[in-house]
Protein backbone atom coordinates (compact mmCIF):
# COMPACT_ATOMS: atom_id res chain seq x y z
CA UNK A 1 0.00 0.00 0.00
CA UNK A 2 1.29 3.57 -0.63
CA UNK A 3 1.22 6.26 1.57
CA UNK A 4 0.83 9.80 -0.01
CA UNK A 5 2.49 12.74 1.94
CA UNK A 6 0.67 14.84 4.05
CA UNK A 7 2.74 17.86 2.30
CA UNK A 8 1.91 17.21 -1.07
CA UNK A 9 -1.12 19.12 -0.10
CA UNK A 10 -1.40 23.19 0.41
CA UNK A 11 -0.73 24.00 3.91
CA UNK A 12 -2.91 27.06 4.58
CA UNK A 13 -6.56 27.61 6.55
CA UNK A 14 -9.80 26.86 5.28
CA UNK A 15 -12.26 29.56 6.14
CA UNK A 16 -15.48 29.68 6.09
CA UNK A 17 -16.39 32.84 4.29
CA UNK A 18 -14.64 30.90 0.78
CA UNK A 19 -17.83 28.29 1.18
CA UNK A 20 -18.70 25.09 3.04
CA UNK A 21 -15.76 24.15 4.63
CA UNK A 22 -15.98 20.49 3.74
CA UNK A 23 -16.31 21.05 -0.11
CA UNK A 24 -12.54 23.33 0.13
CA UNK A 25 -11.02 20.62 1.63
CA UNK A 26 -12.83 17.85 -0.65
CA UNK A 27 -11.56 19.98 -3.79
CA UNK A 28 -8.21 19.90 -1.87
CA UNK A 29 -7.99 16.27 -2.05
CA UNK A 30 -9.30 16.14 -5.57
CA UNK A 31 -7.12 17.95 -7.11
CA UNK A 32 -4.07 15.63 -6.22
CA UNK A 33 -6.43 12.62 -7.19
CA UNK A 34 -7.36 13.50 -10.75
CA UNK A 35 -3.73 14.51 -11.37
CA UNK A 36 -2.46 11.58 -10.08
CA UNK A 37 -0.12 12.79 -7.45
CA UNK A 38 -1.85 10.71 -5.39
CA UNK A 39 -2.13 7.82 -7.45
CA UNK A 40 -4.86 4.81 -6.97
CA UNK A 41 -3.92 2.51 -4.60
CA UNK A 42 -2.61 4.88 -2.49
CA UNK A 43 -3.67 5.55 1.50
CA UNK A 44 -4.99 9.46 2.01
CA UNK A 45 -3.36 11.29 5.21
CA UNK A 46 -5.07 10.02 8.06
CA UNK A 47 -8.35 11.75 9.14
CA UNK A 48 -6.49 13.38 12.55
CA UNK A 49 -3.81 14.77 10.57
CA UNK A 50 -6.20 16.67 7.71
CA UNK A 51 -8.28 17.89 10.70
CA UNK A 52 -5.28 19.45 12.52
CA UNK A 53 -3.75 20.74 9.29
CA UNK A 54 -6.73 22.88 7.98
CA UNK A 55 -8.23 23.83 11.51
CA UNK A 56 -11.65 21.60 10.84
CA UNK A 57 -13.06 19.50 12.65
CA UNK A 58 -13.40 15.17 12.48
CA UNK A 59 -16.87 15.68 11.35
CA UNK A 60 -15.98 18.10 8.55
CA UNK A 61 -12.94 15.92 7.06
CA UNK A 62 -15.00 12.87 7.41
CA UNK A 63 -18.19 14.79 5.36
CA UNK A 64 -15.83 15.71 2.35
CA UNK A 65 -14.23 12.11 2.72
CA UNK A 66 -17.89 10.78 1.83
CA UNK A 67 -18.55 13.55 -0.99
CA UNK A 68 -14.77 11.75 -2.66
CA UNK A 69 -16.39 8.48 -2.25
CA UNK A 70 -19.50 9.55 -3.58
CA UNK A 71 -17.95 10.47 -6.49
CA UNK A 72 -16.02 6.99 -7.05
CA UNK A 73 -12.57 8.61 -6.21
CA UNK A 74 -11.72 6.98 -2.96
CA UNK A 75 -13.11 4.19 -0.75
CA UNK A 76 -12.90 4.99 2.49
CA UNK A 77 -11.80 1.94 5.37
CA UNK A 78 -12.71 1.04 9.11
CA UNK A 79 -10.05 2.59 11.19
CA UNK A 80 -7.99 2.85 8.34
CA UNK A 81 -7.00 5.75 5.95
CA UNK A 82 -9.15 5.91 2.93
CA UNK A 83 -7.48 4.54 -0.36
CA UNK A 84 -7.96 6.27 -3.58
CA UNK A 85 -10.10 4.14 -6.33
CA UNK A 86 -10.38 5.85 -9.46
CA UNK A 87 -8.65 8.95 -10.81
CA UNK A 88 -12.19 10.10 -12.65
CA UNK A 89 -15.53 10.50 -10.92
CA UNK A 90 -17.81 7.70 -11.56
CA UNK A 91 -20.35 8.23 -14.12
CA UNK A 92 -22.94 8.23 -11.55
CA UNK A 93 -24.47 11.52 -9.59
CA UNK A 94 -25.00 11.77 -6.11
CA UNK A 95 -26.22 14.70 -4.60
CA UNK A 96 -26.48 15.33 -1.02
CA UNK A 97 -28.39 18.33 -0.28
CA UNK A 98 -28.68 20.41 2.63
CA UNK A 99 -28.25 24.34 0.72
CA UNK A 100 -28.71 25.99 -2.36
CA UNK A 101 -24.52 25.80 -2.16
CA UNK A 102 -24.72 21.89 -2.87
CA UNK A 103 -27.51 22.75 -5.34
CA UNK A 104 -25.27 24.97 -7.02
CA UNK A 105 -22.42 21.82 -6.71
CA UNK A 106 -24.28 19.11 -8.18
CA UNK A 107 -24.54 21.49 -11.63
CA UNK A 108 -20.97 22.67 -11.21
CA UNK A 109 -19.98 20.15 -14.28
CA UNK A 110 -23.11 20.99 -16.38
CA UNK A 111 -24.59 22.63 -18.86
CA UNK A 112 -28.13 24.12 -19.73
CA UNK A 113 -29.66 23.39 -23.14
CA UNK A 114 -33.01 25.37 -23.70
CA UNK A 115 -35.53 23.83 -25.63
CA UNK A 116 -38.56 26.72 -24.94
CA UNK A 117 -39.73 29.23 -22.95
CA UNK A 118 -43.12 30.18 -23.44
CA UNK A 119 -46.50 30.70 -22.09
CA UNK A 120 -48.18 27.09 -20.56
CA UNK A 121 -51.95 26.31 -19.39
CA UNK A 122 -50.02 23.31 -17.31
CA UNK A 123 -52.29 22.41 -14.38
CA UNK A 124 -49.28 21.52 -12.09
CA UNK A 125 -47.99 24.78 -12.70
CA UNK A 126 -51.13 26.44 -12.09
CA UNK A 127 -51.28 24.39 -8.85
CA UNK A 128 -48.07 25.53 -8.00
CA UNK A 129 -48.74 29.09 -7.76
CA UNK A 130 -52.63 29.05 -7.12
CA UNK A 131 -53.74 30.13 -10.40
CA UNK A 132 -56.92 30.08 -11.81
CA UNK A 133 -58.19 28.17 -14.80
CA UNK A 134 -58.28 31.53 -16.70
CA UNK A 135 -54.57 31.95 -15.70
CA UNK A 136 -51.07 31.13 -17.48
CA UNK A 137 -48.17 30.65 -16.12
CA UNK A 138 -44.70 30.97 -17.71
CA UNK A 139 -42.67 27.39 -18.74
CA UNK A 140 -39.12 27.25 -19.37
CA UNK A 141 -38.16 23.71 -20.52
CA UNK A 142 -34.17 22.22 -21.18
CA UNK A 143 -32.05 19.56 -20.70
CA UNK A 144 -29.36 19.22 -18.10
CA UNK A 145 -26.47 17.89 -20.25
CA UNK A 146 -23.25 16.60 -18.11
CA UNK A 147 -20.18 15.12 -19.52
CA UNK A 148 -21.66 15.19 -22.86
CA UNK A 149 -24.71 12.98 -22.05
CA UNK A 150 -28.48 13.94 -21.07
CA UNK A 151 -28.72 13.85 -17.47
CA UNK A 152 -32.21 15.65 -16.52
CA UNK A 153 -34.90 17.07 -18.48
CA UNK A 154 -35.39 20.49 -16.95
CA UNK A 155 -39.23 22.11 -16.28
CA UNK A 156 -39.48 24.97 -15.18
CA UNK A 157 -42.60 27.42 -14.30
CA UNK A 158 -43.07 30.75 -13.26
CA UNK A 159 -45.89 32.95 -12.39
CA UNK A 160 -47.14 35.41 -14.93
CA UNK A 161 -46.12 38.35 -13.26
CA UNK A 162 -42.13 36.69 -12.63
CA UNK A 163 -42.36 34.96 -16.39
CA UNK A 164 -43.99 38.18 -18.03
CA UNK A 165 -40.67 39.77 -17.23
CA UNK A 166 -38.27 37.38 -18.26
CA UNK A 167 -37.08 35.79 -21.82
CA UNK A 168 -35.26 33.38 -23.18
CA UNK A 169 -32.03 35.06 -23.56
CA UNK A 170 -31.99 35.55 -19.44
CA UNK A 171 -31.41 31.88 -18.74
CA UNK A 172 -27.61 32.35 -19.07
CA UNK A 173 -27.04 30.26 -16.14
CA UNK A 174 -26.91 26.51 -15.19
CA UNK A 175 -28.53 27.31 -12.39
CA UNK A 176 -32.29 28.88 -13.06
CA UNK A 177 -33.09 30.49 -9.91
CA UNK A 178 -30.02 32.03 -10.07
CA UNK A 179 -30.72 33.51 -13.41
CA UNK A 180 -34.08 34.85 -12.10
CA UNK A 181 -32.27 36.51 -8.90
CA UNK A 182 -29.70 38.73 -11.06
CA UNK A 183 -32.23 39.29 -13.73
CA UNK A 184 -35.15 40.75 -11.47
CA UNK A 185 -33.24 41.78 -8.48
CA UNK A 186 -34.69 39.12 -6.56
CA UNK A 187 -33.57 37.00 -3.21
CA UNK A 188 -34.79 33.27 -3.36
CA UNK A 189 -34.49 32.95 0.10
CA UNK A 190 -35.78 28.93 0.26
CA UNK A 191 -36.32 25.72 -1.88
CA UNK A 192 -38.86 23.12 -0.44
CA UNK A 193 -38.09 19.65 -2.50
CA UNK A 194 -40.12 16.80 -2.84
CA UNK A 195 -38.60 13.73 -4.62
CA UNK A 196 -40.94 11.16 -6.53
CA UNK A 197 -40.59 8.23 -8.68
CA UNK A 198 -42.10 7.98 -12.50
CA UNK A 199 -41.49 6.21 -15.56
CA UNK A 200 -40.32 7.88 -18.49
CA UNK A 201 -42.78 8.72 -21.17
CA UNK A 202 -42.16 9.14 -24.90
CA UNK A 203 -40.82 12.63 -24.71
CA UNK A 204 -39.04 11.65 -20.98
CA UNK A 205 -37.58 8.58 -23.14
CA UNK A 206 -36.49 11.39 -26.28
CA UNK A 207 -34.88 13.88 -23.65
CA UNK A 208 -32.68 11.51 -22.04
CA UNK A 209 -31.82 9.08 -24.28
CA UNK A 210 -34.02 6.00 -22.38
CA UNK A 211 -36.19 3.35 -23.16
CA UNK A 212 -40.40 3.99 -22.70
CA UNK A 213 -40.98 2.54 -18.98
CA UNK A 214 -36.92 3.60 -17.97
CA UNK A 215 -37.12 4.52 -13.76
CA UNK A 216 -36.65 7.97 -13.55
CA UNK A 217 -36.12 10.10 -10.18
CA UNK A 218 -38.51 13.10 -10.46
CA UNK A 219 -37.54 16.26 -8.38
CA UNK A 220 -39.82 19.31 -7.20
CA UNK A 221 -38.19 22.21 -6.21
CA UNK A 222 -40.75 24.99 -5.21
CA UNK A 223 -38.61 28.76 -4.31
CA UNK A 224 -39.64 31.37 -2.45
CA UNK A 225 -38.63 34.76 -2.40
CA UNK A 226 -37.66 35.98 1.03
CA UNK A 227 -41.52 37.77 1.54
CA UNK A 228 -42.52 33.80 1.49
CA UNK A 229 -44.19 34.70 -2.17
CA UNK A 230 -43.56 31.20 -5.20
CA UNK A 231 -41.47 32.82 -7.66
CA UNK A 232 -40.22 29.37 -9.87
CA UNK A 233 -41.59 25.86 -9.47
CA UNK A 234 -39.09 23.70 -11.10
CA UNK A 235 -39.48 19.65 -12.30
CA UNK A 236 -35.91 17.98 -12.31
CA UNK A 237 -36.61 14.58 -13.53
CA UNK A 238 -33.15 12.28 -13.93
CA UNK A 239 -31.92 9.25 -15.25
CA UNK A 240 -32.37 6.72 -12.18
CA UNK A 241 -29.43 4.94 -13.46
CA UNK A 242 -26.80 8.20 -13.19
CA UNK A 243 -28.38 9.95 -9.97
CA UNK A 244 -29.11 9.09 -6.40
CA UNK A 245 -29.85 11.46 -3.29
CA UNK A 246 -27.76 11.23 -0.15
CA UNK A 247 -28.46 13.16 3.29
CA UNK A 248 -27.07 12.42 6.52
CA UNK A 249 -30.18 12.30 9.12
CA UNK A 250 -28.90 13.15 12.85
CA UNK A 251 -30.34 10.97 15.40
CA UNK A 252 -32.41 13.54 17.19
CA UNK A 253 -34.60 10.75 19.33
CA UNK A 254 -34.46 10.65 22.55
CA UNK A 255 -31.82 8.53 24.66
CA UNK A 256 -33.10 5.00 25.58
CA UNK A 257 -33.38 5.07 29.63
CA UNK A 258 -30.81 2.88 30.77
Amino acid sequence: MIDVSLDLLPSRRLLRKDGPLYRQLAELLRAPIVDGTYPIGASLPKEAELAERYGISLITVRHALRELEADGLIQKRAAKPAVVAAQAPALRQSWGFRNFADIEAYTRHARLEIVSYRRDDSAEGKAAFGLSQREACYCLRGILVVGGQPETQVTTYFPPEIGSRLNRTDFDDVLIFRSVERHLGLRLAAARITVRAEVAGPEIARDLAVEEGAPILAMEMLYRSTDQQPVEFTIARHRADTFSLTYDAPNDMPETPR
